[in-house]
């Protein structure tokens, strides 16, 4: 008797969890016999058990794994910006300059202007404030993603069902637009130090001696609050901005993955080139579609600022610089005032910024992933 209940295969199947895996059991070289007995049974099954699943290795959620995570975002976000920094520099120029007294009339001659005046430090002036913003902002973006991403997810299979499910397009603008939120209001007070920062010239009275000095003259002069100008149009260009960025990437990549030519190539992952295209399609139609609420949030950053540099105040020769009352009279004064393509003034010198900033920001981010040995990339 003892010898027929051990061949019965039903308390294999209690213990597999599955009652379809009889035959595989019976089949299976560690199947026990009737002459083994029960203990022995369930040790051949938990080292089957081990066999079957030693190559499945479960992401980590450590510290040592966010702080890597982090790491590469902020490396990223370092890297990208600063070599782009002198037409980072005269996009701004542009976007606030006095119209009745225009300084800089287009990418070539701005920079020239700023050589001639400033020489190379000219070019690369605010990045150091810049980059004390972007790495943390960086950092906590791409990882925001990857949270946000796993979490609506698994919230879509809850809701529909499907077990099996991959992120799509929506999913991952979703996804990328709560990122871009989370991380632009964390360190947006740095934003708006940058732009002063920026925006001095050679003949400027220099209010700001760094970004310490220009935080401490803000806030005693305009009030805690003014870090925070221009905040509402930044939170509402970020979600189609930083969305779309994620979303363009992440499907041109999924695309690229699944098409029958690369499948037949046999490559195990795009190449870096592929990834540099995949970015710089991603930089051009979030920054296209971002760019008037981007115009907006930096002339709002002006107001208030005593002693402004000449740029905005055009030398004091001309008509003052405007003064907003919100986002919406911002747009309307500047469309009424300078016409509807001031909005879209210095988009040239930030599409030939854009291309290469997003493409290296993710390829630099997958690279110091790959370097530091985090398991999962944010496609995954």
């Amino acid at each position: 008797m003892t010898t027929e209940k051990l061949a019965d295969p039903k308390p294999s199947d209690e213990v597999m969890g599955q009652g379809t895996n009889t035959a595989y059991c019976q089949t299976t070289p560690l199947y026990v016999d009737g002459n083994e007995s029960a203990s022995s049974a369930l040790k051949s099954l938990a080292e089957e058990a081990k066999l079957a699943t030693k190559d499945v290795k479960a992401p980590s959620n450590s510290v040592l794994t966010i702080c890597k995570s982090l790491l590469a975002g902020g490396v990223a976000g370092g890297v990208s910006r600063s070599a782009v920094a002198p037409l980072e520099r005269l996009k701004i120029l542009l976007q606030v300059q006095n119209a009745y007294n225009p300084k800089y009339s287009g990418m070539v001659q701005g920079l020239r202007s700023i050589w001639a005046t400033e020489g190379l430090a000219g070019f690369f002036k605010g990045n150091g404030t810049n980059c004390a913003r972007i790495i943390p902002n960086s950092a906590v973006k791409f990882y925001s993603y990857e949270q946000a991403s796993k979490s609506l997810l698994w919230f879509y299979r809850q809701q529909t069902g499907q077990e099996d499910a991959e992120l799509s397009p929506l999913l991952r603008l979703g996804a990328g637009a709560c990122a871009g939120i989370i991380a632009m209001s964390a360190t947006y007070p740095m934003d708006m130090v940058r732009g002063r920062l920026t925006v001095q010239t050679a003949d400027s009275p220099y209010r700001y001696k760094g970004m310490v000095h220009a935080f401490k003259t803000i806030i005693k002069e305009e009030g805690p609050r003014a870090v925070y100008k221009g905040w509402l149009p930044s939170v509402i260009g970020v979600v189609p901005y930083v969305g779309l960025n994620f979303a363009v990437y992440e499907t041109l990549k999924d695309w690229i993955v699944k098409d029958p030519q690369f499948e037949t190539a046999q490559e195990s992952e795009l190449g870096v080139v592929t990834k540099l295209l995949c970015g710089a399609a991603a930089g051009t139609v979030g920054q296209t579609v971002a760019y008037p609420l981007d115009v907006v949030r930096r002339r709002m950053q002006m107001v208030g600022w005593k002693d402004a540099s000449p740029v905005i105040t055009a030398d004091g020769k001309v008509k003052a610089p405007a003064q907003y009352t919100g986002m919406i009279d911002a747009f309307r004064q500047t469309v009424r005032n300078e016409g509807f393509l001031a909005l879209y003034k210095g988009l040239l010198p930030n599409s030939v910024k854009v291309v290469p900033s997003i493409a290296l920001a993710f390829v630099t981010y997958e690279v110091m992933r790959d370097l530091l040995g985090v398991e999962i990339r944010i496609s995954d």
